[in-house]
């Protein structure tokens, strides 16, 4: 198991389901906390900061 320094998305709150992120060498990883098959998602740099960058769009559009 690789060691990860995750970070708790500010948007978790109280719940039991709160995505974490970690940067790791040249990828972006993504966890969920109710995950119980432990699953991480690889992604880039790139395809992650288009991914928030959209979300953010998204929300202050409606």
């Amino acid at each position: 198991m690789h060691q990860h320094s995750w970070q708790r998305s500010s948007y978790c709150g109280q719940g039991e389901s709160c995505l974490h992120v970690a940067a790791r060498n040249s990828s972006v990883e993504l966890t969920e906390s109710g995950d119980p098959t432990g699953a991480i998602l690889h992604t880039t740099p790139a395809a992650w900061a288009a991914l928030v960058r959209a979300v953010k769009e998204n929300r202050a559009h409606g």
